[in-house]
C-alpha cells in the first residue's frame, strides 16, 4: 500500500517533489523552448514544459501530475479515430492475448469476491476482459464509447471498474476518472494497465508512443496523483498495473 502524498506547486527550473528537473534535457533529445498549448487535461494545471516531438507530433509534460499528452490539434477526429480501432483484431479465444489480460485479472480477482458485480470500461470492439470475468464467476457490464455505449451502466455502482490498454486513450481524463470514481462502489477497486512514461529516450523510441489514439501518457507518480485527487488507495501489483481503492 502506497502512502498518501503532497503535490506542491514548482516553477520551471526547479526541481518538483518528484525529484525531477522539469526543464531537463537529454542528449538525444533537444527541447525547444516553445509557448505551451493548453492546461493539462488531468489536472488542469496550466504552462506545461515541452517534453519532446517525434516526427508526427509533440508531446508535453505536466509539472504536477507528470501526465505527457498530446495537444488536441495533434490528435485524430473522432471518425479516423474509430477507423484505427475497427482494425484492431483482439480474439477472445486467443490464449495469448488473455494471458496478455490476465496481468490485470489475477490481482483483481484475488481481491473481489464471486459474485462482485463490474464495469468493464472500454472493453472495444471485441471484448475479452469483460467475458474472462465472468468465467471467474463475476458479474460484468460493458462500456465503450464507439461499441457499447451504454448509457445506463452510469446509474448504478460497482464493485469493481476495470480499464484495460484504456486510459492511453482518453481525451479528458480529468473528466473520465471523475465519472469512474463516481460509480465505484464504497471499498471498490478500479483496476487500471496502461504503460507507464520511464524517461525521455525510451518513450520516444518505443511504438506505445507512436500509436496516434493514445493521446495521455502515466508515470507511477501520476497514478499517485490520482488516487490522491479521488482519495483512494493504491496498489501496484506489477508495473503498468494500477489498483484504485475507494475510501469511501
Amino acid at each position: 500500500m502506497l502512502p498518501p502524498l503532497t503535490f506542491p506547486s514548482c516553477h520551471p527550473g526547479q526541481k518538483s517533489s518528484f525529484g525531477q528537473a522539469s526543464n531537463s534535457q537529454t542528449p538525444t533529445q533537444q527541447i525547444r523552448q516553445v509557448s505551451s498549448p493548453e492546461p493539462c487535461p488531468l489536472c488542469r494545471t496550466p504552462n506545461p514544459d515541452f517534453y519532446c516531438q517525434d516526427r508526427w507530433r509533440p508531446y508535453w509534460r505536466c509539472r504536477i501530475c507528470l501526465l505527457v499528452f498530446v495537444p488536441q490539434e495533434s490528435r485524430l477526429s473522432g471518425p479516423d479515430e474509430k477507423a484505427r480501432y475497427d482494425q484492431h483484431q483482439n480474439d477472445p479465444s486467443d490464449l495469448r492475448y488473455r494471458h496478455f489480460l490476465s496481468r490485470l485479472a489475477n490481482p483483481l480477482l484475488d481481491r473481489v469476491p464471486k459474485g462482485s458485480i463490474g464495469l468493464d470500461f472500454g472493453s472495444g470492439p471485441g471484448p475479452t476482459l469483460g467475458p474472462m470475468l465472468v468465467e471467474a464467476g463475476l458479474t460484468v457490464h460493458l462500456y465503450d464509447p464507439f461499441y457499447a455505449q451504454d448509457p445506463e451502466v452510469w446509474n448504478r455502482r460497482y464493485d469493481f471498474i476495470t480499464a484495460s490498454e484504456v486510459i492511453e486513450h482518453l481525451h479528458t481524463p480529468n473528466l473520465e476518472f471523475k465519472q469512474l470514481f463516481s460509480v465505484l462502489a464504497s471499498k471498490g477497486y478500479l483496476a487500471v494497465m496502461t504503460r507507464w512514461v520511464e524517461d525521455r529516450d525510451s518513450f520516444i523510441n518505443s511504438r506505445y508512443s507512436r500509436d496516434p489514439t493514445h493521446v495521455c501518457f502515466y508515470s507511477l507518480t501520476t497514478c499517485k496523483w490520482i488516487a490522491h485527487r479521488w482519495r483512494s488507495s493504491l496498489e501496484i501489483p506489477k508495473k503498468g498495473i494500477a489498483l484504485f481503492r475507494s475510501r469511501r
